[in-house]
């Protein structure tokens, strides 16, 4: 199980702005800084501004900046604006829909580390990894 490369770029870049909260920062700059290709990460800003994640100063001097507070913003906010997580019922395997009456032969493996990862992505923060680790 592998998060898309536009979510993890969103999550890369929003605990980085989390990490460095009091600062807006332009798109040149984040993307030079987390090594993400400029157009990609416009549009990635441009969904996170649309959904009131971020907040988008025009001008010269503009940037972004966040628009909560880094603990009101769980992981799970920003894989629901990409369509990105784990399904309920999607296969790990990847066989299409899986469920308790029809399911694959990982299917009973699964469905306890499912819920872990779910509840994880539903209760960590920004807060909480903004500068964790030595990598973003």
């Amino acid at each position: 199980m592998q998060l898309s490369n536009t979510s993890q770029y969103a999550i890369r870049t929003l605990t980085y702005m989390a990490t460095h909260k009091e600062v807006q920062m332009n798109a040149t700059q984040l993307s030079r800084v987390l090594d993400i290709p400029y157009k990609f990460l416009t549009k990635i800003m441009t969904d996170l501004v649309k959904v009131d994640l971020v907040e988008s100063i025009r001008g010269r001097e503009g940037g972004y900046l966040l628009k909560k507070q880094s603990r009101e913003i769980a992981l799970r906010d920003i894989l629901t604006v990409f369509h990105d997580g784990i399904e309920q019922e999607q296969c790990i395997l990847g066989i299409g829909v899986c469920s308790s009456l029809c399911k694959c032969a990982l299917h009973d493996q699964w469905v306890a580390p499912k819920q872990q990862i779910q509840q994880m992505f539903e209760q960590t923060t920004l807060a909480d990894i903004a500068g964790q680790g030595c990598k973003i």
